[in-house]
């Protein structure tokens, strides 16, 4: 039987790297809000020196860059068209803020290390779906005021049928943020654990039978190949979906 220590589900413990109390309220600074801070810096860091020069034909650094506006400009001219140039600045953030913090907790690590997860937690991937839900919102009332109301109202639907269709449309609405987060936050926590069980196999087996030792060091392998595939995945789901509720709230799309 597993001990704390080395339970797959120990590498997203939280922990308190300075304690801060105010008022009775635990506002500690965490592993977690420490590498949400480093990939922060790092991010501005990296955008900064890319483009730093501007030049024609650009380096590593600023074609890197330079890819990731492309991409995200082009996300949102699909899903969203011209009228969703104006949230560029939200969702690259977005988008970029969840692949780094992703690839970030991909990173080999110690027990006794500061590498972490931050997105395998519900609080921090509904903290942003919950941003991008109420951004949505507001863009609907910006855009049409109370008529933005009638987005609960499918179209077509028989007056009859109405007090049914406008709750399920309402709940299906407000449960946006959840589903939103939940995807995200279910996806790491289920590709972290995979990786630490047949990590653990590669130990035990690798120490007993050479050949043995082979097969799951194979999978880890295969399921890291994978969790890098995901962890880009997840970011690009992310966006899109918020390209498509903000589509929602400026089209009135249903």
């Amino acid at each position: 039987m597993a001990t704390a220590e080395h339970s797959p589900l120990a590498q997203f413990e939280i922990k308190k790297l300075i304690p801060i109390e105010i008022g009775g309220v635990d506002i500690s600074f965490t592993n977690s809000a420490l590498v949400m801070t480093s990939v922060a810096i790092f991010i501005t860091g990296f955008m900064l020196i890319g483009m730093r020069k501007r030049a024609v034909v650009p380096g590593r650094f600023q074609g890197a860059v330079e890819f990731f506006h492309d991409y995200v400009h082009g996300l949102i001219a699909e899903n969203v068209g011209p009228a969703g140039k104006r949230y560029f600045p939200f969702v690259f953030t977005i988008f970029i803020f969840i692949l780094f913090l992703n690839l970030f907790g991909l990173v080999p690590s110690g027990p006794t290390s500061l590498i972490f997860t931050a997105t395998s937690h519900i609080i921090v991937t509904f903290a942003m779906a919950l941003v991008v839900f109420l951004l949505a919102t507001v863009v609907g009332f910006m855009h049409h005021g109370l008529h933005f109301l009638s987005f609960f109202v499918p179209k077509g639907v028989p007056g009859w049928l109405l007090p049914l269709m406008v709750p399920i449309e309402v709940a299906s609405y407000f449960l946006r943020p959840i589903t939103l987060s939940v995807r995200l936050f279910a996806n790491m926590v289920a590709g972290h654990v995979m990786l630490a069980v047949i990590g653990g196999f590669v130990v035990t087996l690798g120490a007993l039978f050479v050949v043995p030792g082979v097969v799951p060091l194979a999978a880890v392998v295969a399921i890291f190949a994978l969790e890098l595939l995901i962890a880009c995945l997840q970011a690009y789901v992310f966006a899109t979906l918020t390209c498509i509720y903000l589509n929602d709230a400026i089209h009135m799309a249903h």
